[in-house]
């Protein structure tokens, strides 16, 4: 079975408008995160055909400037209140059926690893159970570990997320009792947003209510966890590259491409 990444990419951003056409080196930032996800595929493990890339905007400039470098491209609506409802209509754009594997790749990421799109799509395919897949990898320093901008993951034995959360969890009852000041024993894992759907799940998923637990944390994956459904995590060694939201974080990765 191949899989699809969708890279939702929108025009408005609070920190950094356009962020979607931010030249990187003479190419445009979304182009820039298709051409590494291209780099991704199954082929050559089982016989999986390679990966298919199409970036969703929610602007023509954004879709010509894709296909002027030779990137498939659709043009979504530009009313949609999140990205999981873009990724749904390009699905149905592109006559995705609902047994698909989508991997949403995110649309500031121009440094992706291609073998972690690899790991999250395949890690759905072994995992029926779970609706959605997703990765983290271990946080080593306590800034990251009490930081509320750092998402983290508390997974059961079986490597399905039990929380999602951007406060320090797992909590160290005993640890923590004059605060926090060190890492728990436990291993806390940050989350990194990337995500494998089934396309019909995709599908039904902007139709769930949303949760209480989602608006308290403003953390859309609790949304999935809050209707029962489950998510399966693949845990790296690394963490991923520096993405993109504001301009000093793009005058960072301009850097990266310069060097």
């Amino acid at each position: 079975m191949s899989f699809t990444v969708l890279i939702p990419a929108r025009l408005a951003s609070t920190r950094l408008p356009n962020k979607p056409l931010a030249d990187l080196g003479g190419v445009p930032m979304v182009v820039r995160v298709a051409q590494r996800a291209l780099q991704s595929g199954m082929a050559g493990r089982g016989g999986v055909p390679a990966v298919r890339v199409v970036v969703a905007g929610d602007s023509a400039q954004i879709v010509s400037a894709c296909r002027a470098h030779g990137v498939e491209a659709v043009l979504t609506r530009a009313d949609h209140s999140s990205g999981s409802d873009r990724l749904a209509e390009a699905c149905d754009l592109l006559g995705l059926s609902d047994d698909d594997i989508v991997v949403n790749v995110q649309g500031d990421e121009p440094l992706i690893e291609p073998l972690l799109i690899d790991a999250v799509a395949e890690l759905l395919l072994q995992r029926p159970e779970a609706a959605m897949s997703t990765a983290a990898h271990a946080i080593d320093t306590l800034a990251d570990f009490v930081n509320p901008n750092v998402v983290k993951v508390v997974l059961d034995r079986q490597g399905l997320a039990l929380y999602f959360s951007r406060a320090p969890i797992p909590w160290w009852r005993d640890g923590a009792a004059q605060g926090v000041t060190q890492l728990p024993p436990a291993a806390p894992l940050r989350h990194i947003g990337i995500y494998g759907y089934r396309a019909g799940f995709l599908r039904e998923f902007p139709r769930l209510a949303t949760a209480p637990i989602e608006d308290a944390e403003a953390l859309e994956q609790l949304r999935a966890l809050w209707h029962g459904y489950r998510i399966a995590v693949h845990v790296t060694q690394h963490a991923p590259g520096p993405g993109v939201d504001t301009p000093q974080d793009l005058e960072r990765v301009r850097k990266l491409f310069a060097s």
